[in-house]
C-alpha cells in the first residue's frame, strides 16, 4: 500500500467503517511507515478536538478556546500540508 492510499483510508476511517481488507492493509502500512502513523494520530486528535463541546474543561485540552472557524482553518491547512507532502 502506498502512503497516499494509507492517508486516504486513515481519513475515511472517521467517516465510515473500513472493511476487513482496508483495516488490515492500513494497520500493516502504519506498522511500517512512521510518517503515516504520525498522520493517523493527528487525524484522530483533530477529530476528538472538533468533537469536544465548546467550553469543555478536558484535562490538557483546549477548553473550547478555538472558534469553529479556527478549527476549520486548522483542518484545511493540515490536509493541504498532507497533500503537498504526498502522504
Amino acid at each position: 500500500m502506498k502512503c497516499e492510499d494509507a492517508s486516504r483510508l486513515a481519513s475515511n476511517a472517521g467517516d465510515r467503517r473500513l472493511d476487513f481488507r482496508e483495516r488490515w492493509g492500513l494497520r500493516l502500512h502504519l506498522w511500517i511507515c512512521g510518517n503515516c502513523r504520525r498522520f493517523e494520530r493527528q487525524i484522530r486528535l483533530l477529530r476528538r478536538a472538533l468533537a469536544m463541546p465548546r467550553g469543555s474543561a478536558e484535562p490538557g485540552g483546549l477548553g473550547g478556546a478555538l472558534s469553529p472557524e479556527a478549527r476549520e482553518r486548522i483542518v484545511r491547512r493540515l490536509l493541504a500540508a498532507r497533500d503537498r507532502h504526498g502522504n
